[in-house]
């Protein structure tokens, strides 16, 4: 009996510390950024609405946010901070209050609190946190790590292809996207009225091999905020930030006139110089009728001038918008029926040094 004894003691003292340490595992997986498919055949793509950002992204509908993982802080992304109680009122109309630091967002690498600065620092963000199989164990899409570059620490947006939606609207079934932006409960210093300009600064780096289609890979936008009748002309962006084309990849800059889905290609240029390679971009927007539009991004490991656009004179505004205000991180099209697919994979975009003031 005694012999028994001792037996079971040393099975017990195996088994409990494997329990307990399995107990403590966190319930997210880190993602390989290079998992999903490769290239495939096909060109640059013809000019749709699809390929802009059509009615179907309503974020910034009457009625406050939309759900599927925005506006949550903390770890855990379905449970937190709600958006619409901050320091500005919610609805459609930017805030008129403060927000310590607002305009500037820069990663502090307090990684579980990302969220949170990103909220406190006067952004929103849009993330997949709860799609897919991340309902039972929900995922945070944006992160920080160091970047041994920059020697600092910077944000990290993922997008996984085979799970990610958009903003778990049952009835978008062909894209998804992963952003952070600012909107109605931003403060006004971030967000432009008629006659106003911004000068918006960031930085970001997209990944080596980086994997696009015919359709859309948009990466920043600026786009009007609607009113409170949700009558305002605010379906379309004014301007974009895409990277298109297999065999052939692009970096294109859109804009996109009032009530209009054609594009107006401010800018088309080779996407490989920017894969695997931090730049840094000054935009700087006059809204208004007669506004203009200028913006220089820059390599900065050789301060070559990658794309650079001067005063370009267009219509700048919406009719009936509430402010015009910018979005940045990943937003895709993966085919009706998911036909592209296979040509993508997941993906991890870095971003970092976000800046909005109007000058």
């Amino acid at each position: 009996m005694q012999r028994y004894k001792i037996i079971i003691i040393l099975i017990l003292g195996i088994l409990l510390p494997v329990y307990a340490a399995s107990a403590c595992t966190p319930h997210y997986k880190v993602p390989d950024p290079v998992s999903g498919g490769n290239n495939g055949g096909g060109d640059n793509g013809a000019d749709s609405e699809a390929d802009l950002d059509d009615a179907s992204d309503e974020d910034d509908a009457p009625g406050g946010e939309n759900t599927g993982g925005e506006g949550q802080g903390g770890e855990n992304p379905g449970s937190g901070e709600n958006p619409g109680s901050g320091e500005t009122p919610g609805g459609n109309t930017p805030g008129s209050g403060s927000v310590s630091g607002a305009g500037t967002l820069v990663a502090d690498g307090k990684d579980a609190d990302t969220y949170a600065l990103i909220l406190a620092s006067g952004y929103n963000y849009e993330t997949p946190d709860n799609s897919g199989e991340h309902a039972s164990a929900p995922f945070r899409h944006i992160r920080q790590s160091y970047d041994e570059y920059l020697k600092k620490y910077v944000f990290d947006f993922y997008l996984h292809i085979k799970n990610d939606d958009d903003r778990g609207k049952a009835n978008i079934t062909d894209r998804q996207r992963n952003e952070i932006k600012t909107d109605g409960k931003s403060p006004a210093s971030m967000v432009a009225q008629d006659g106003e300009t911004l000068r918006i600064t960031w930085k970001f780096k997209l990944p080596a091999g980086m994997k696009t289609t015919s359709s859309f890979s948009h990466i920043h936008q600026i786009k009007g905020i609607d009113n409170a009748e949700g009558t305002a002309d605010v379906g379309h962006p004014l301007i974009t930030f895409t990277c298109r084309g297999t065999s052939s990849q692009q970096f294109q800059v859109i804009y996109t006139a009032p009530e209009s889905s054609s594009n107006d290609y401010l800018a088309k240029t080779d996407l490989a110089p920017f894969l695997g390679e931090w730049v840094s971009v000054t935009e700087t927007i006059k809204f208004g009728e007669k506004g203009s539009y200028s913006v220089v991004i820059t390599r900065m490991r050789d301060s070559k001038q990658l794309v650079k656009i001067s005063n370009v004179s267009r219509n700048f505004w919406r009719e009936g918008a509430t402010g015009m205000r910018p979005k940045w991180g990943l937003y895709r099209n993966f085919g009706k029926n998911r036909s592209l697919e296979s040509i993508l994979r997941d993906e991890i975009l870095k971003f970092d040094d976000f800046k909005i003031e109007k000058i």
